[in-house]
């Protein structure tokens, strides 16, 4: 039996018989409707977002095209592992997140907990190891515009310039994704709390799903930053 307290409906009821399910709010006249409206929003928001990154990554290809050898370089100053750890960790919290949201749909209160604390902990985790590649690069002189004294073997013949636009975008970009995540954190934290006091009903589970889109989005990001940051080869000087 479902761990959620049952709703009626309310497609086709009179307004004032509409407040007897506390899950619809009162500009909407059915659930469904409601439901609707909500994932079109998230998706508005993320078409938003869509052009926001895409015109981040269409300016990084631009110059990676014109200053690709310092580019190269740049790469290879980051740590790659850590960079492939990083991407393990959110393809994990992406599973659980999904988890959350089928809990949702089946009525399991439960397990819909357990699954956003876990995907919480994942994007924290998932934080710590980017800040500690941040803290790293400060450490070794590697922070573009405050602290930036690379050595002659780390720039492989490139220029100085060249290396340091790399980590320009590499800051900014990852940055922004890790504001994401921050934000997405907070708001998976405020489902759970609903969850755990029984505000999330089978019924009217689409403010988890969309916060799962919303999560998968920050996670697809990342899925193109590792490549497009990490993984850069070709001939260096």
């Amino acid at each position: 039996m479902s761990e959620f307290a049952a709703m009626p409906g309310s497609r086709g009821l009179p307004k004032h018989h509409r407040e007897h399910n506390p899950a619809l709010h009162e500009q909407f006249e059915t659930i469904e409707q409601q439901r609707d409206a909500g994932t079109l929003g998230i998706w508005i928001f993320l078409a938003t977002e869509i052009l926001f990154f895409g015109g981040l990554f269409t300016a990084y290809i631009e110059y990676r095209s014109l200053y690709f050898e310092g580019f190269v370089s740049g790469s290879h100053l980051l740590e790659r592992h850590l960079g492939a750890v990083m991407t393990f960790i959110l393809l994990g919290s992406s599973f659980t997140m999904a988890m959350a949201v089928h809990s949702v749909r089946v009525g399991n209160r439960k397990l819909l907990v357990l699954f956003l604390i876990l995907t919480i902990v994942l994007g924290a985790a998932f934080l710590g190891v980017k800040f500690t590649e941040y803290h790293e690069k400060w450490t070794e002189h590697l922070v573009p515009g405050f602290n930036f004294h690379p050595t002659a073997e780390e720039l492989h013949g490139t220029t100085p310039q060249s290396v340091e636009l790399f980590l320009c975008f590499y800051f900014f970009m990852t940055g922004l994704h890790a504001l994401h995540m921050i934000v997405g954190i907070g708001l998976l934290t405020v489902m759970a709390i609903l969850a755990w006091y029984e505000k999330v009903s089978a019924e009217h589970y689409n403010r988890i799903e969309v916060s799962g889109l919303y999560w998968h989005f920050v996670d697809i990001i990342w899925i193109y930053l590792f490549p497009l940051l990490y993984l850069i080869t070709g001939s260096r000087h």
